[in-house]
C-alpha cells in the first residue's frame, strides 16, 4: 500500500450562477475553448433534495409502468436472440416483446402490492441550490476567467 497522498489543490471561484444550466454552460465553453476542465469544479451551495410527486400510483399503473420497462427489456432480449437465430427474426422479436410485457406487468403489480400502500405515487427527484460556483485550480485562474469573458454575453449570473 502506498503511504503517497494527494494534497488537494486550492480552488477559486470562477463565476456564481442561480441555475445549474448556467454553470454547466460556462464549463462546457471553457472545454469548447480548449480549456483543462479537469482542472475545474461545479458546487452547489444550499443544496437540498426536492422529490416532485408525478401522481398517483394504483395498482394497475404500477403494472401498466411495469409493463412498459419490460417490453423495451424483452425488446432488447429479442433481438439479441433473434441476430442469433437464422430464421424467425420477427417471431422472436414479437415474442420477446410479449412475454417481456407480461412479466413487467407482473412484477410490477406484484411490488407495489407489497408496498402496502405505504407509497401510492409515483415522483422524481432532483438537486436544488441556491447558488451553483465554477470554481477553478488557483494556478489556472486567469487563463479560465479570460476564456470565460470572452463569450460572457447573454450570461445569467448570481
Amino acid at each position: 500500500m502506498s503511504d503517497i497522498t494527494r494534497a488537494t489543490p486550492e480552488r477559486r471561484v470562477l463565476s456564481s450562477f442561480s441555475d445549474y444550466t448556467g454553470a454547466q454552460a460556462a464549463v462546457d465553453r471553457l472545454s469548447d475553448a480548449g480549456f483543462p476542465v479537469e482542472h475545474t469544479a461545479i458546487v452547489g451551495h444550499d443544496v437540498r433534495i426536492v422529490e416532485q410527486i408525478t401522481g398517483r400510483l394504483t395498482r394497475g399503473r404500477a403494472a401498466l409502468l411495469g409493463a412498459a420497462s419490460g417490453a423495451w427489456f424483452g425488446l432488447m432480449i429479442g433481438v439479441l436472440v433473434g441476430l442469433l437465430t437464422p430464421t424467425g427474426f420477427l417471431g422472436l422479436l414479437l415474442l420477446g416483446l410479449v412475454l417481456g410485457a407480461v412479466w413487467g406487468a407482473v412484477f410490477g403489480f406484484v411490488g407495489h402490492a407489497m408496498t402496502g400502500g405505504r407509497r401510492d405515487f409515483s415522483s422524481v427527484q432532483g438537486f436544488e441550490a441556491e447558488r451553483w460556483d465554477v470554481t477553478v485550480d488557483a494556478e489556472h485562474l486567469a487563463r479560465a476567467q479570460s476564456l470565460l469573458s470572452a463569450g460572457a454575453a447573454g450570461e445569467e449570473r448570481v
